[in-house]
């Protein structure tokens, strides 16, 4: 091909093209589709948008190529498609000059890539197109476009589009962005993906939300505003409740804020089964992620959560054989006088030092046991960060030990609790609120309630040394995944990879790999990142030093919980993965398909 001008190059032959009607030429290192149709020249790129397949092997006709494999159809002089699912295919100027067809390979761009990338997966999400959501996160990724603009996208969209508010797919979106970090480069693509996936599915069909505005006045105090939010919710009132946070928003600061969320998640007991706390702080930390100025728009999606949660003081569970929630109702009632009466025992909350029985006590078949721990901890000033870390922990047990003769289902009961406990945790390290000691007395009654489903306790893996290959180990690992039952193996694997003296980042990076490789469940979605936290909470700066028991031990426990976990959950059909990998492969311009010969 020789250059003809600076954008247009020698393409094809014109007699040649109006006699074949079509051919597959090569213009700059780009596989185009000749076409002469109805008298004029045409040039798209030769591979279908949505599955690759050669377009010179389709059929035009009346202005539309249609793609024989899918049927996807296009019109023919802009690339536009009549199928969204297909995704629209890119065409090329084209110019006839001296007998010789010209084609410019690299037109200018419509609108710049970032916006036009953005715009793709405004598309994706509103029409559920799997394969145009990859695209754009990978399209974004390669233009340099910082992660946090695919989040603010998905979650602006996630709390427009849902009237029941926040939901599984904004908390799996929220996760993701958390453990991006953790993430192999390559994954972390996958993972946005994995959010705004999940997202898109979690829109489908549901009517969108309209906002309800914040008051005009600006007088109302923080504890009037406060005392109105929570009456709101406890007559699951969703309008009243959004115009009082809708002002809280406006004219206080964001700790202020979350406290009045945190306090309206504790005033009833594990609501939703632990889902709505938990929702809560992941919608506080995706605004971390894209801004407080986005408050008003993301958080009053999680009103529903609050009004509309069942509240585990109904459930039978909670009040047969013993009231629970009698108990911890009683022990609300005192926390200020505790809390007030540790501050004055201790002056400084990091003089606590944790009982050498205490997690073995939250551990126990006794609830007034479990409760006077936690109270004689609070009354000997003990922080909320520091009970919350350690109720965390027995959640983290009750998942490395749970029985897998057990209903399938009860994993989802250890795990409840344990990304409840998480959630506070976090949600103590964010705000200082007596409130978030109510949401740790109730998690600890989870865990307590989750007893039988480690009876027996299943053992934990214990490999003091080991002289193998680390890399070995966690490539066995992902072997594991690839079969159903690998739960104590995994276990096994993990505890010798730290006895091997692997890097933790290796094998969280592995962890990640094996999960966005697989069509994963909200749940095994959530307890990658819960997880993720709870080791990064047991691990350098981040290590809480305020505890006397073994960290190192910990966070080998924290991601011998997830790994067991993980691997009860696969593997899967993996069409999630094939849908992305094909994205992948599109847009670096890969050949597909065998019958693509350029």
């Amino acid at each position: 091909m020789a250059t003809d001008s600076e954008t247009f190059v020698k393409a094809a032959d014109a007699d040649e093209l109006r006699e074949e009607g079509r051919l597959l030429v090569r213009a700059d290192g780009r596989s185009i589709a000749l076409f002469h149709h109805e008298g004029e020249y045409r040039a798209v790129d030769n591979r279908c948008p949505h599955m690759g397949f050669p377009l010179t092997e389709g059929t035009v006709e009346d202005g539309i190529l249609t793609c024989h494999w899918h049927h996807a159809r296009f019109e023919l002089s802009c690339g536009d498609t009549f199928d969204p699912w297909a995704d629209d295919v890119q065409s090329f100027p084209v110019e006839e000059r001296d007998g010789e067809v010209y084609v410019n390979p690299h037109p200018e761009p419509d609108e710049p890539p970032e916006e036009h990338w953005k715009n793709r997966l405004e598309t994706g999400l509103e029409e559920n197109l799997r394969l145009v959501v990859a695209k754009s996160a990978i399209g974004l990724a390669n233009e340099g476009v910082p992660a946090e603009e695919p989040l603010r996208v998905g979650a602006r969209f996630g709390a427009r589009y849902r009237q029941q508010g926040w939901s599984s797919g904004l908390t799996i979106h929220s996760a993701m962005a958390n453990v991006l970090p953790d993430l192999r480069p390559e994954d972390r693509t996958r993972a946005l993906y994995t959010g705004l996936r999940h997202v898109a599915d979690d829109c489908q069909g549901e009517p969108p939300k309209f906002d309800q505005p914040s008051f005009d006045t600006r007088d109302v105090t923080e504890e009037r505003l406060r005392k109105w939010f929570r009456d709101c919710v406890e007559v699951r009132d969703d309008d009243g409740a959004e115009r009082c946070l809708q002002t809280a928003i406006a004219t206080l600061e964001p700790e202020t804020v979350a406290d009045i969320l945190y306090t309206a998640a504790t005033d009833h007991l594990y609501l939703d089964a632990g889902h709505s706390f938990d929702f809560i702080n992941k919608a506080l930390e995706m605004v971390d992620r894209v801004g407080w100025e986005h408050a008003h728009e993301i958080l009053p999606s999680v009103i529903p959560r609050l009004t509309n949660a069942q509240r585990s003081e109904e459930l039978s569970s909670w009040t047969q054989p013993v009231d629970l929630g009698e108990l911890l109702f009683d022990a609300f009632d005192d926390l200020p006088a505790m809390v007030d009466e540790g501050q004055a025992a201790a002056g400084d909350a990091a003089d606590w030092t944790e009982p050498d029985d205490f997690v073995d006590t939250l551990l126990s078949d006794d609830p007034h046991a479990v409760l006077d721990a936690l109270t004689d901890a609070v009354r000997g000033g003990a922080s909320c960060e520091q009970l919350a870390d350690r109720v965390a922990y027995a959640s983290a047990l009750r998942v490395a030990q749970f029985g897998t003769s057990n209903e399938f289902n009860d994993w989802n009961t250890v795990h409840h609790t344990y990304t409840y406990n998480n959630a506070v945790q976090q949600a103590a390290r964010r705000a200082s609120s007596t409130a978030l000691y109510r949401g740790i007395l109730a998690g600890a009654m989870s865990v307590y309630l989750d007893r039988f489903l480690n009876t027996p306790p299943a053992p934990i893996p214990e490999v003091e040394e080991s002289d193998a290959d680390p890399a070995d180990l966690r490539d066995r690992l992902l072997e594991t995944f690839d079969e159903e039952g690998g739960v104590r193996e995994a276990a096994t694997l993990v505890a010798e990879h730290f006895a091997a003296g692997g890097d933790p980042a290796d094998l969280k990076e592995t962890l990640g790999e094996g999960l966005l490789r697989e069509d994963a469940g909200f749940h095994t979605l959530q307890n990658l990142e819960a997880s993720f936290a709870q080791f990064d909470l047991r691990s350098g700066d981040e290590a809480s030093d305020f505890v006397s028991t073994d960290r190192e031990r910990e966070r080998r426990v924290v991601l011998m919980a997830l790994a067991r976990y993980m691997a009860a959950h696969f593997p899967t059909r993996r069409e999630a993965e094939q849908t992305y990998t094909i994205a992948d492969r599109l847009h670096r311009g890969e050949k597909i398909h065998e019958s693509d010969g350029v």
